[in-house]
């Protein structure tokens, strides 16, 4: 019986990566001509400086801006990122790596950040980590797919070689989602707790989410009969760790919580996020002996309509990074309308609020119930 629920769930992850390869090729023209067409609207110029720091040059602010050189370029570098043998400016000693969510990668999460922390004169470096062993793209650009502890050692390597690369003692970390956790992994349980200086968090789920939990009902039937485990059918081996309560999930928060003394953490969360359920999981206040800052996008602008993906492309969100990752932050924080799934501030593309999302913004002034109640 156990062979059989064994063949039973490779054949069901067999059949389900192999639907994702052929849904990849049958839309990769799709996605072609879609690149080529948002290359063709305005790029709008957000300032996000003081009026001595006011040059952040030309940055699309839209989370899928990486699809493009990802479809140009499988596997390589956005441009800017990676330089192994260029110096680090010495107004900005400390590199910064970018950890991508579940399914993202290296150039797919990273589209808007990447040109933003290079023109402000940061060395920035990006991985795709836990893809799928073996995996040819462009199964091999989804990355958060083994299991968390895997997924850590993994960055944990690559920030060893950044460090070596660059002769720095420790790196900045700009996570998003799945990528929030696995860096402080590494942190608290694989010997990088003194390697890490300034830990920024996008969309952060340090208690995990209860969205998971609801998704996995489907797999009960299936469980009840057969045996089988969700995770022998679901590919990616990290979602399962990011239900609240889960083994991992109360391993993070062990000993007080999942921070750690000598890292200064930042952790930016949308009201608006449908995939960490609730959105303050990534809002978990510190304890004593540790520094942390808790955000939300909309205190102060329900303008903003960012989610869990668009969080990576708001003009807002990039704002609040910046600043915690200066030592002396000037950035000024803008507020303007951000579609949600894309984060593009749409009002100066289209001359106005989109008619999609019209319903959805609060006049200035308003805020919405969820963000008043987590007011800082």
């Amino acid at each position: 019986m156990d062979s059989l629920r064994t063949r039973i769930g490779r054949a069901a992850a067999d059949a389900v990566i192999a639907s994702v390869r052929i849904g990849q090729q049958a839309t990769k023209p799709l996605l072609v001509l879609g690149n080529q067409v948002v290359q063709r609207f305005p790029k709008e110029l957000v300032p996000l400086g003081s009026e001595q720091n006011n040059a952040q040059g030309r940055v699309v602010y839209d989370f899928f801006a990486g699809i493009g050189p990802e479809l140009a370029h499988p596997g390589g570098d956005l441009p800017g990122a990676n330089r192994w043998d260029e110096p680090l400016d010495p107004e900005h000693p400390i590199p910064v790596i970018l950890v991508h969510g579940t399914a993202g990668g290296g150039q797919t999460n990273w589209g808007t950040y990447v040109p933003l922390l290079t023109e402000a004169g940061y060395s920035v470096f990006s991985l795709t980590y836990g893809a799928i062993d073996g995996a040819r793209w462009p199964i091999s650009a989804l990355g958060g797919m083994k299991p968390i502890e895997e997924s850590a050692a993994e960055f944990g390597d690559f920030a060893e070689k950044v460090m070596a690369a660059t002769g720095a003692d420790k790196v900045h970390v700009v996570g998003h989602s799945q990528g929030t956790l696995v860096p402080n992994y590494w942190a608290k349980y694989l010997g990088g707790a003194d390697k890490i200086a300034k830990y920024v968090s996008l969309a952060p789920l340090w208690e995990g989410t209860s969205l998971i939990d609801r998704a996995s009902l489907v797999f009960t039937g299936a469980n009840k009969r057969l045996g089988l485990d969700p995770a022998t059918v679901i590919p990616c081996r990290a979602l399962p760790q990011m239900m609240d309560g889960s083994s991992f999930i109360q391993k993070m928060n062990a000993d007080g919580g999942p921070y750690l003394p000598g890292i200064e953490y930042t952790n930016i969360s949308t009201v608006h996020d449908e995939l960490v359920r609730p959105f303050t999981s990534g809002q978990v206040p510190g304890r004593d002996g540790t520094a942390v800052h808790n955000i939300v996008l909309q205190n102060g602008c329900v303008k903003d309509l960012s989610d869990h993906l668009g969080i990576c492309g708001s003009p807002r969100a990039a704002a609040f990074v910046l600043n915690a990752l200066d030592d002396q932050p000037t950035h000024v924080v803008p507020c303007q309308v951000v579609a949600p799934f894309f984060g593009t501030p749409l009002l100066r593309r289209t001359g106005g609020v989109p008619e999609l999302i019209k319903p959805f913004a609060a006049p200035p002034g308003r805020e919405t119930k969820a963000a008043a109640s987590v007011r800082q």
